[in-house]
């Protein structure tokens, strides 16, 4: 757990409770965490997932990779250590949206299970919903995608710490929801997360 440095500062609690933002929204608020490989489709399901749930009309906000490191962790590399901090980031700010009764969807590769254990312990410290989305590919699937082009570059060894190739990815063990992507339709995908979310009360199921 990281350190507190600040000294003498004290949550300050308002008169609106999560609860009362989950019943203004319809739904309730939880971080739907995203791990796999590079290329396995985190982002390509968190988009599609984003949109049924809109037309649904549900809130939910995507944290993707890609964009927080453009962002708010802009600083940050792919070291091990790196990649702890910017999951660490990524888990508090997930935090907040679910405190404010948004589905997050955060898609990050976060190939360490302790890493990924953190944001869980810090959801379950706060009675927030976390839900581990493994999205299963094999290496060999994923690198024929290679959407970004990364794979071939880290094979040249253009880049390092590249998860898959010369850094590790610690697959769940138990994870909420498992996708297995070279065998699932992105339909198929969608669909088996939105009947989890319907049948743990996430959000409503639609009535006939």
């Amino acid at each position: 757990m990281t350190e507190q440095k600040a000294t003498n500062v004290h949550w300050h609690q308002g008169d609106i409770t999560g609860e009362d933002r989950n019943n203004l929204l319809g739904q309730k608020g939880a971080t739907l965490w995203f791990t796999g490989l590079s290329g396995s489709g985190k982002s390509t399901i968190a988009v599609a997932l984003e949109k049924a749930l809109f037309q649904r009309g549900k809130l939910t906000y995507r944290l993707d990779g890609d964009n927080v490191r453009l962002g708010i962790n802009k600083n940050l590399g792919f070291s091990a250590q790196d990649r702890a901090e910017n999951i660490r980031r990524i888990g508090e700010i997930a935090k907040l949206f679910v405190d404010a009764g948004v589905i997050a969807l955060s898609s990050f590769i976060s190939p360490y299970q302790v890493d990924r254990q953190l944001v869980r312990e810090l959801h379950a410290e706060s009675g927030y919903p976390f839900v581990e989305i493994f999205v299963d590919c094999s290496l060999s699937t994923a690198e024929e995608r290679d959407p970004k082009g990364l794979y071939k570059k880290a094979r040249a060894g253009e880049i390092k710490n590249f998860t898959g190739i010369d850094d590790p990815y610690e697959a769940p063990q138990s994870p909420e929801i498992h996708l297995h992507t070279d065998q699932m339709s992105l339909e198929e995908e969608v669909e088996t997360i939105i009947d989890y979310l319907q049948n743990q009360g996430f959000i409503a199921t639609p009535q006939p």
